[in-house]
């Protein structure tokens, strides 16, 4: 093995390390944020998929916002116990079933939402705005490279 080929493999490794510590850090001080505004995280992503997209097929959830498709029926039946989330038949077929946010959940997202960004914000301003766009472009590159190999 070359000394370059040796380096490049050291450096792909600590870019691992360093992407791994860096996520773990941001995502626990979102959780954080999150149960202060009297939410589980699982909860959160559901509801701010349904406030910021509409109504959802219950079957879809999972895949949007990164839960296992078992965990989904438990999470909206906790939203929907909550009178937050509520199921609405599909009516062209039968087997579909979506969740719908309520005018209770929509109160609690027009309140607690931009408190939620303005966390993001404040959590990522270790970054200003030329270093978030690139750090955009090239973990996006990073993503796609990594799918197709």
């Amino acid at each position: 093995m070359t000394n370059q080929k040796a380096q490049e493999e050291e450096l792909s490794l600590k870019l691992f390390v360093v992407l791994n510590r860096t996520l773990e850090s941001i995502k626990k001080r979102v959780e954080e944020d999150i149960k202060c505004l009297g939410l589980n995280p699982t909860e959160f992503a559901v509801l701010e998929l349904i406030y910021n997209k509409g109504e959802q097929p219950i079957q879809k959830i999972g895949e949007k916002v990164l839960i296992a498709s078992s965990s989904i029926t438990y999470v909206v039946d906790k939203l929907e116990k909550k009178k937050l989330l509520e199921r609405k038949p599909c009516p062209g077929d039968r087997r579909i079933t979506f969740a719908a946010i309520t005018a209770k959940g929509t109160e609690l997202m027009n309140e607690i939402f931009p408190q939620h960004k303005t966390a993001i914000q404040e959590i990522l301003s270790g970054l200003d705005t030329n270093e978030k766009e690139n750090m955009i472009q090239q973990l996006k590159k990073l993503g796609y490279y990594a799918e197709g190999v």
